[in-house]
């Protein structure tokens, strides 16, 4: 039985429609969980911190494959520029452990999401389900319509 938790009640109760993927609950990548899942990698997301100059931080989901492309998140938001919290710092403001940050297990938290825009031509996306060892599989339109996400151009391949 794969783990419940707040983010698959949460789905269960707008009737959105996700497959949830057990993992080892030990921190993983996002290429690495996409090797144990055994699907693309240009599937699998990851949500990075990210802090703006006013303290305010927002999450960025982008590919597996990539990084947060700072001046692209700076300039999509207006700012001069942005930076990335150290893990320490991204845990204790988000209350979550880094791997599993997820902007499902941080609705009405007052997290800004934005999401590449690659993810756009995707019909089915992976991304953290709030907790080390949960990975759920959802339609990107799901995810951005529930996070209230906007997108844009911010990740930078590698």
């Amino acid at each position: 039985m794969a783990i419940s938790n707040n983010v698959t009640r949460l789905l269960d109760s707008k009737k959105i429609a996700y497959t949830a993927f057990e993992l080892p609950p030990e921190k993983l990548g996002a290429i690495e969980t996409a090797e144990i899942l055994n699907i693309p990698l240009e599937i699998v997301f990851k949500t990075i911190v990210v802090k703006r100059t006013n303290g305010k931080l927002i999450l960025c989901v982008v590919p597996a494959d990539s990084e947060v492309d700072l001046k692209a998140v700076a300039a999509f938001l207006g700012e001069k520029k942005v930076h990335v919290p150290t893990q320490a710092e991204a845990e204790a403001e988000t209350g979550l452990q880094a791997g599993g940050i997820s902007p499902l297990a941080l609705l009405n938290k007052g997290f800004q999401v934005i999401v590449d825009d690659s993810v756009l031509m995707l019909p089915q996306m992976h991304i953290s389900g709030g907790q080390r060892g949960l990975n759920i599989r959802i339609a990107p339109g799901d995810l951005i319509k529930l996070t209230k996400a906007r997108t844009a151009p911010i990740a930078q391949f590698l």
